[in-house]
């Protein structure tokens, strides 16, 4: 298994932890394998601190490893190059729940650029999709619990200084993580009506 992709899990996980944000240990970490396809994945959440278990705000990070960045990526390290550049496919998941009642998208979409910020050396960007709102009904039906998701998602190109040096990663990852730490924040302060910690968390529980 190349290791690129665990080189980038690692400067992640440091960059989020430095952002002081929270891995959200409710919602499983996952690393998969496509056993047709070949691709790698892996994706975890994180919230902002003292939120508990389900917090009001969540961001939803995966990372895509496909064949042909594996592909591209051995034959780079046995010395024979590639036409381009290995890429890490990246998606960032703005997630907003507990809400008592559908919301406004427009007000959260007015906190979310259309893009994120530059990331990397060759300074790509992620694009924003459409938001989604979601109701849920718990058993017998009461008032649904909502949420709204709002998903950012491009590639991270691995030009050759960072094959070469995966901790320059870690760069990458740290101005990632300080934008989703600083839009968490603006997200929590909406003038939206949340169900109480308690209560979901004992629903979540049970």
């Amino acid at each position: 298994m190349d290791h690129t992709l665990l080189e980038a899990i690692s400067a992640l996980r440091h960059a989020f932890e430095d952002a002081l944000l929270e891995r959200q240990d409710a919602v499983d970490e996952r690393f998969q394998v496509d056993i047709l396809g070949g691709d790698l994945s892996f994706e975890t959440s994180y919230s902002l601190p003292g939120e508990g278990p389900v917090p009001r705000v969540r961001a939803d990070i995966g990372l895509e490893w496909p064949t042909w960045s594996q592909a591209a990526y051995r034959s780079w390290a046995i010395g024979e190059g590639f036409e381009e550049p290995p890429e890490l496919i990246l998606e960032v998941t703005m997630r907003l729940q507990r809400l008592v009642a559908p919301p406004d998208p427009s007000m959260a979409l007015a906190l979310l650029p259309e893009e994120s910020p530059c990331l990397g050396s060759s300074c790509e960007t992620l694009e924003r999709s459409e938001p989604t709102v979601e109701q849920m009904f718990s058993k017998p039906p009461e008032a649904p619990e909502c949420s709204l998701e709002v998903t950012y998602s491009g590639a991270l190109r691995l030009e050759e200084p960072v094959l070469e040096a995966p901790e320059a990663l870690q760069v990458t990852f740290a101005s990632l993580a300080r934008w989703v730490a600083s839009t968490l924040v603006r997200l929590g302060d909406l003038p939206l009506e949340f169900l109480p910690a308690e209560e979901n968390e004992a629903e979540t529980s049970d």
